[in-house]
């Protein structure tokens, strides 16, 4: 990794406004935490006593699963995104909105769309109900667990 690397990453925290992103590869961790300023922390590699194994991947299907509905009263359900990406309320600019303050929807019904890593993450329904409220705009970087819709559940 490279000072050019190191700085297009920076760039794409300011532009996604994120709070925190990490990085590891090859022995060198890099860790960029937002607190009023940003800071970077480039920890020199490090000798492993043993070969770390990849990652297995998580597939895509997984990482667009429907979100975790976190009930906040009887009748009241909250859409959480379940990954870090830019919010998407329609397939496409000018478009009409998957789903508006006073839609009813059924459950798997596709809400909006979470870009991430270049990838369109479809976020579906898991209730049936009428959505109450959206809590974030239309381009508008997101973070996991963060509140995307209210549902009236039906």
């Amino acid at each position: 990794m490279n000072l050019d690397d190191i700085k297009d990453i920076l760039n794409l925290v300011r532009e996604h406004e994120l709070a925190e992103f990490e990085y590891e590869r090859d022995g060198l961790k890099l860790r960029i935490k937002k607190a009023g300023q940003e800071v970077v922390y480039a920890a020199p590699p490090v000798m492993a006593a043993a070969p770390v194994a990849p990652p297995s991947a998580v597939p895509a299907a997984a990482a667009a699963s429907p979100t975790a509905i976190e009930p906040t009263g009887v009748d009241l359900a909250v859409i959480k995104a379940p990954l870090v990406g830019t919010f998407y309320s329609s397939a496409e600019p000018g478009a009409r909105a998957f789903a508006n303050v006073g839609d009813v929807v059924k459950k798997d019904q596709v809400l909006c769309i979470i870009e991430a890593m270049k990838l369109m993450n479809e976020i579906k329904s898991d209730c049936d109900g009428e959505v109450s409220a959206v809590y974030v705009k239309n381009g508008q970087a997101v973070q996991f667990g963060e509140r995307l819709f209210a549902i009236k559940l039906s």
